[in-house]
């Protein structure tokens, strides 16, 4: 999904480079509203993913404090090793929709 992403800013700082013609403009734009669709939809998704692990992994944690067990402390570690990448994750997807926000600022 980054590659995707990066992909696509790249190709946008190509295009918004570059003079365009009213319907050039108006033709890039409509994509880049569609693409900015797709990666919402996946930030979303993203989004709600990661805030279902953080409840997970602070239960988890919860149930460690409170019975001491070896396995909800073996959960535990394997969530926070899917919680941080899910963190870097969006990270990126939220940033990159961001930077597509300024382009279609640009297309205006």
């Amino acid at each position: 999904m980054w590659q995707n992403l990066k992909n696509f800013i790249d190709y946008m700082e190509e295009q918004t480079g570059k003079e365009l013609s009213e319907t050039e403009k108006q033709k890039l734009n409509q994509e880049l509203q569609t693409k900015i669709g797709y990666f919402q939809h996946e930030r979303i998704v993203h989004l709600l993913v990661m805030f279902l692990v953080a409840i997970c992994t602070i239960l988890s944690l919860l149930g460690f404090v409170a019975f001491q067990s070896l396995g909800i402390a073996g959960l535990f570690v394997a969530l926070m090793c899917l919680f941080v990448p899910y963190i870097v994750h969006y990270y990126h997807l939220e940033n990159g929709v961001q930077k597509l926000y300024t382009f279609y600022d640009k297309l205006k």
